[in-house]
């Protein structure tokens, strides 16, 4: 193969030299790092990477090579990957094609043999951090702010049912850059699925009868959102409601609740997280920028369930009297672990049975 030289150049001046796996794709985006060792595929193919340049710390990317299977979503998102060292041999019994397939074939801009270690001490030092993948080392980024419409561009544009069987509850899954692993879990769970764009206003959903909402994960700032809200308080208060990730904290805002930025994110599947009920320590998947501001929430009316316990930002609240319940992390589990798949079982549960009224 030809090993042609490619740049990363960052928002803050540093240069980082490496090469290019597969074609050269000028592409720019905010840089983040995600610590997982597996589950690239899902990295790859989350949605919630839209925007984004994704720098993998872990060593070594493609060893298990890559599965029909295992996608997130219909193709990548990610603005480009950033790794040290690619694996052009995978070895898995379920492996249909390699990383360099993955680039080729979704034209993915990938740069490797890049000093990931130093570009996360970079991330880590300076928080909030843009850089462009291109082949002229004087090629600067333009782009120096999170896209404000970056979700109506990764969601359904059309209602999509996934799974109807009559008798069964029937979820309907607001697309705000889902995980197709939310899908596939509520399918596992008998249940009927229909997935709306993020924009569907609470009259069609009524149309739509559902006994439960799920506020998907996306990419994104969440105030940039703030014009949902009025719809997200009505579906909340007449629908038992799950939030993930982007989900939980629009719920947050439309609550009275605020948001901030952290420092460089949650991202990768060993962030430990405290369900304050329980006591129990979990080791959860997490993919976010920001975070729900613990200062801003009404106690009276909401109670955090979940903290994380390297920082102790929130990571789930539950309403005091109406079921609606949101987590920061990941339940799905993709990629990994499953510690935390309990909690569709809690949420389905939650579900009044069919044919019972819920709100007056």
């Amino acid at each position: 193969m030809d090993d042609k030289s490619g740049y990363l150049v960052l928002s803050t001046g540093d240069v980082l030299k490496g090469k290019w796996l597969g074609k050269e794709y000028a592409s720019e985006g905010e840089l983040v790092f995600n610590t997982s060792m597996t589950g690239y595929q899902e990295v790859m193919t989350d949605p919630s990477y839209a925007g984004q340049i994704v720098s993998m710390t872990y060593p070594l990317i493609g060893n298990y090579g890559f599965s029909n299977i295992d996608y997130e979503s219909l193709k990548p998102s990610l603005n480009g990957l950033i790794i040290s060292h690619p694996c052009h041999t995978p070895e898995h019994y379920q492996s249909d094609f390699s990383l360099e397939d993955m680039i080729n074939k979704y034209e993915v801009p990938c740069l490797y043999e890049i000093d990931t270690r130093t570009l996360t001490r970079i991330i880590r030092e300076h928080g909030e951090v843009y850089g462009k993948l291109t082949s002229s080392i004087q090629d600067i980024p333009q782009k120096l702010k999170v896209d404000s419409d970056i979700v109506k561009k990764v969601s359904v544009q059309s209602i999509t049912q996934h799974k109807i069987d009559s008798g069964n509850l029937h979820v309907v899954v607001y697309d705000f850059g889902y995980k197709h692993s939310i899908t596939r879990t509520l399918a596992e769970l008998d249940c009927n699925v229909t997935v709306v764009p993020f924009d569907t206003n609470p009259e069609t959903i009524k149309g739509l009868h559902p006994d439960a909402i799920v506020l998907s994960n996306g990419p994104g700032d969440p105030e940039d959102l703030m014009y949902l809200t009025s719809n997200i308080r009505k579906i909340t208060e007449s629908y038992p409601t799950l939030g993930i990730c982007l989900g939980h904290q629009l719920v947050a805002w439309a609550y009275g609740g605020k948001t901030k930025r952290l420092p460089y994110g949650h991202r990768g599947s060993n962030h430990p997280v405290k369900d304050l009920h329980t006591g129990k320590v979990m080791i959860t998947s997490q993919n976010h920028g920001y975070v729900v501001d613990m200062n801003s929430v009404a106690m009276k009316d909401w109670r955090v369930s979940h903290i994380n316990v390297n920082d102790q930002t929130v990571e789930g609240l539950m309403h005091s009297y109406m079921p609606i319940m949101t987590v920061q992390f990941h339940p799905e589990a993709h990629p990994g672990p499953s510690d935390t798949q309990g909690i569709f079982h809690d949420f389905i549960s939650s579900i009044p049975a069919k044919g019972v009224t819920q709100y007056a």
